[in-house]
């Protein structure tokens, strides 16, 4: 199943690479003008010509604080993440680790600044944003509409698609999506898998996390879940803990992005990172860690 499931997930890969504003900080400077007086000349009345009036000075426009100064000022980028394998999620010792977790930690250190995740509600990630509890969402996000046009987002670096998860005994019986109108789903709320399932008709209960929407399905609380595939490849199937769970219908292709505040400059920033870590070869070799590369996006 898991070599099904690889094959599944490069063919998504092969298919859709062929076809976040920062706080402002007003600081204005304006000229002082020298004061220029002129002298008195006599004349028949013996009348004092008056001071010249002083040289008005230029009006300074006000600079604004970008986003990449503000976080480089407080020494620290504050990540948006949730419990999502392989891009993030907690290693033995309680430390964040995954191909997002990775990536976000090489572009901190390029900015001079330490790293911080912070888990969030996923409904609540722009609220989250907006209001500086963080600087970035970066968790395998999906580069939507509504995202694009809360956020500043970054390139492209990953393809993605969402696909059904039910139990692996009644699999044959969910094959195409007029069969899957009549289950209950578990998706995680906010995300791509619950628009989806929107779209679909289905009925659902949304959850806080993906991982969460495996859990439902393999208590027997929902029919089946829709999750990200590549998550799918590391939790679901022989060899995992959900080896009584497998995958059907793909619902989607699709790619993951970074938001930032929008109008911020950390998004050009992480561009700029992107392109040097995949050309200096750190970026697929990250991925390769967490077995993500054939999802990764040439950056260029």
């Amino acid at each position: 199943m898991k070599r099904l499931m690889a094959l599944m997930l490069a063919g998504v890969m092969t298919a859709a690479m062929v076809a976040g504003c920062g706080q402002k900080s007003a600081e204005t400077t304006a000229e002082t003008p020298e004061e220029t007086t002129q002298e008195a000349t006599p004349d028949a009345s013996d009348t004092e010509t008056p001071e010249a009036d002083p040289e008005t000075p230029e009006e300074t426009t006000s600079s604004e604080e970008s986003d990449l100064a503000y976080v480089q000022g407080k020494g620290t980028l504050v990540v948006g993440i949730t419990d999502f394998e392989p891009m993030d999620y907690k290693d033995e010792s309680g430390n964040w680790i995954g191909f997002d977790a990775d990536m976000a930690a090489a572009f901190a250190k390029s900015l001079g600044v330490s790293v911080e995740f912070v888990e969030i509600d996923w409904d609540n990630k722009i609220m989250e944003l907006d209001g500086k509890t963080i600087d970035c969402v970066w968790n395998g996000m999906t580069l939507t509409d509504e995202v694009k046009s809360a956020m500043e987002c970054s390139n492209a670096y990953c393809n993605n698609a969402q696909i059904v998860i039910v139990p692996a005994d009644k699999a044959e019986q969910y094959q195409d999506k007029e069969s899957l109108k009549e289950l209950t789903f578990a998706v995680e709320a906010g995300s791509a898998g619950e628009a989806q399932v929107t779209e679909l008709g289905a009925e659902f209960t949304p959850v806080t996390t993906q991982a969460n929407a495996l859990m439902e399905v393999a208590a027997g609380s929902s029919d089946a879940a829709v999750i990200d595939s590549l998550m799918a490849a590391a939790m679901v199937g022989e060899g995992t803990g959900y080896a009584n769970l497998t995958y059907t219908v793909q619902l989607n292709s699709e790619e993951y992005g970074v938001g930032f505040r929008k109008g911020s400059d950390l998004a050009t920033a992480l561009n700029e990172f992107f392109v040097t870590a995949y050309t200096d070869g750190s970026m697929v070799a990250t991925a390769e860690t967490y077995g993500v590369q054939a999802a990764v996006i040439e950056q260029k």
